[in-house]
Order: structure tokens, then C-alpha cells, then sequence
């Protein structure tokens, strides 16, 4: 699967989160967000041939989706199964720790 580019202020529901069927890894974090920029490069190479759904969702203050899931730093990748959350990383910065992440769940190839 490819990757999503940019961050989308049109996230949806925890609801409608749970409900996706499959594997589905969520990304939160910001156009601007240094951390965020620095994470996409090892995140591009890790999800080329994956076959999983990636939501890149815009968070702060007030975002909702992001609060339900706690999170605090950016950008956290969330990796969730039919509403189960199987583990997240937060700021990875080699490719590494989101092929563990992926991992878990049988998605990443080695």
C-alpha cells in the first residue's frame, strides 16, 4: 500500500476506527511538526508493499480521535485490528521500530 502524504483534519470517529476491519495504522502528528518530517522517510520505505489501511490524521488540542487514544507526542503510530490496539510507536526515527510495530501482527516483511 502507499502511504498517505499529508496530515487530514477530517478524522474519524473512535467509532468508526474500531469498526475498520483488517489492520490499520494510525499516524497522528502535523505538516509542520519536525519529528513528524523526520519519521516519514523510514515510514515511506516500511509500508511500500504493505497491505494495511494508513490514516494520517492531523491532531492537537481538542482533536478528539487523538485524545481517545492519548496521545501526547508526535508523531505515535497506533497499529489496530478490527478495534484492538496491537501497539504504537512514538518519534521513530530509523525504520526499525515500525517494522517491530508491524510486526505483531504478521504485517511487515522482513
Amino acid at each position: 500500500m502507499q502511504m498517505n502524504e499529508t496530515y487530514t483534519g477530517n478524522a474519524p470517529s473512535r467509532a468508526e476506527v474500531d469498526a475498520m476491519e483488517g489492520l490499520t495504522l494510525l499516524e497522528f502528528g502535523t505538516d509542520w511538526c519536525g519529528h513528524c518530517r523526520a519519521a516519514q522517510a523510514p515510514l515511506a520505505r516500511v509500508l511500500t508493499d504493505q497491505e494495511l489501511r494508513h490514516l494520517k490524521i492531523e491532531d492537537g488540542p481538542g482533536r478528539p480521535l487523538g485524545r481517545s487514544f492519548r496521545v501526547k507526542l508526535w508523531p505515535t503510530l497506533i497499529l489496530m485490528r478490527q478495534g484492538e490496539e496491537l501497539g504504537r510507536v512514538i518519534r521513530p526515527t530509523i525504520a526499525k521500530p515500525i517494522v517491530d510495530l508491524l510486526s505483531k501482527a504478521g504485517a511487515a516483511a522482513d
